[in-house]
């Protein structure tokens, strides 16, 4: 047990850009997590995230609020609230907010060290 610790809500990293920001909550860089990193995106509505890919873990997303049309190589996917995607590494994909509110999302990550790679 001494390696159960409460990351505190003030404590959650947050990276904010011109589409919206990601809120980190677990990771090995937060020092709670050796296996996952667990975080929250949210997108502003109109707004979406660069093309990228991981190529060193599974991404999980679900839609906690709003919806997006989510582009996973050459396929495009409406996603609502309560939809579920898992993202395979090194397969180029984003996030687009189709709503009129901003889109909440949970993203979960196979590795804590998660690496992320623009896409050309």
């Amino acid at each position: 047990m001494d390696n159960v610790s409460v990351l505190k809500a003030d404590d959650a990293a947050q990276e904010i850009f011109e589409w919206g920001d990601l809120l980190w909550f677990a990771s090995r860089q937060l020092n709670n997590s050796s296996e996952m990193t667990v975080g929250r995106c949210r997108l502003k509505s109109g707004n979406s995230n660069h093309r990228h890919y991981h190529p060193n873990c599974e991404e999980v997303l679900i839609v906690l609020e709003g919806k997006i049309s989510h582009s996973i190589g050459d396929k495009e996917l409406e996603m609502s609230a309560g939809d579920s995607i898992a993202i395979p590494p090194n397969i180029v994909h984003n996030a687009r907010n189709i709503g009129s509110e901003d889109a909440l999302l949970l993203i979960t990550f196979s590795s804590a060290d998660r690496k992320t790679v623009d896409a050309p």
